[in-house]
């Protein structure tokens, strides 16, 4: 079964993502459904545009199917934790090369994977409804799809802040850092969807909604706080910053992540920021082969997603206690 439907209209081929009992999380027939399609439609002089768009107004894409994957390393299958992250860190690369415009709608939360599939294109319209977050290390993993490249080249701090956090963000927010490119009003998100897919030309469709959005972004804290390259440094400084509610805030959530997560992930981000994303995939298919390897993986999914009782049993407990030398390793540094 395919949970993804295909559609031409005109010049423009729309993918459609349908699992929405998860929040169309991708699975790997959808990961290779999606790249099938897009080659077909990169060597078809027909179809002009492609155009992402989700069956359900409960979610873009919720990530990927993370519990399959913790499925495979508990039944010692380790070429298929391979298996799924090849093929869609190759998906990713392809959509951040491809060769027509690329438009992703995005009226619902994108997390981790939805991210991948969404911000290496060259159109990322969001409305108010978006919720755009990098969850992973909550759950004993580190922020991938080429966020280790797309991150780091966002204002000062933020991609370190979103990585190491998790925290959410709003589509003006979104638009505002850059990882999305234009805010439309839910209300009017129907018109502009089948306004593409009349073919009207992007640049109409898009001409009202190219001005500047208003974002709540703390970003002189953000900037402060976490530009860095080192998550023990970081976690210093926000727990040393007395009286501030803001860093307490986010001392809280991260107290919730693998403190090896966090440890790998800040060294991820920052060699990043040197890296091509071609790298970045390469490096984030390594780290992935050897972290879902490690204890805090397993536990953390139980925790978030499969137990759900949010209190994951992480070794070591600290940032501190991280071995630097093995948390590079994981790394590939």
């Amino acid at each position: 079964m395919s949970y993804i439907r295909t559609e031409v209209h005109g010049s423009v081929g729309e993918i459609v993502l349908d699992r929405p009992r998860a929040l169309n999380a991708l699975d790997l027939t959808m990961i290779d459904d999606m790249q099938a399609t897009l080659e077909e439609w990169g060597d078809d002089d027909a179809v002009e545009t492609v155009l992402v768009t989700s069956a359900t107004d409960r979610a873009f894409c919720a990530g990927g199917d993370i519990r399959a994957i913790r499925d495979h390393v508990l039944a010692g299958e380790p070429a298929e934790v391979t298996r799924y992250f090849s093929a869609e860190y190759r998906l990713n690369q392809l959509i951040a090369e491809y060769p027509k415009p690329y438009v992703a709608l995005v009226d619902g939360p994108a997390m981790g994977g939805g991210l991948g599939i969404s911000v290496h294109g060259e159109v990322r319209i969001v409305t108010e409804k978006a919720l755009f977050a990098m969850p992973e290390t909550a759950i004993g993993f580190i922020p991938d799809v080429g966020s280790t490249y797309f991150l780091p080249r966002l204002p000062q701090g933020v991609g370190m802040w979103l990585g190491l956090t998790g925290s959410r963000i709003g589509g003006a927010d979104a638009v505002a850092v850059g990882l999305a490119t234009h805010l439309v009003p839910s209300a009017r998100i129907d018109a502009v969807a089948d306004a593409i897919r009349r073919g009207t030309p992007l640049r109409e469709v898009l001409a009202d909604h190219r001005g500047p959005v208003v974002s709540d972004l703390p970003l002189r804290k953000i900037a402060e706080y976490f530009d860095d390259d080192n998550a023990v440094a970081i976690v210093g400084g926000l727990r040393g910053a007395v009286g501030d509610e803001w860093a307490a805030q986010m001392v809280d959530q991260m107290a919730g992540a693998s403190p090896t997560s966090l440890c790998v992930t800040a060294t991820m981000i920052a060699e990043g920021a040197v890296s091509s994303l071609a790298e970045c995939l390469d490096r984030e298919l390594a780290a992935a082969e050897r972290i879902t390897a490690h204890p805090d993986f397993v536990e953390g999914v139980r925790a978030v997603l499969v137990d759900k009782d949010r209190r994951p049993a992480f070794s070591p407990d600290s940032v501190e206690l991280v071995d630097p030398v093995a948390a590079a390793a994981i790394a590939g540094l």
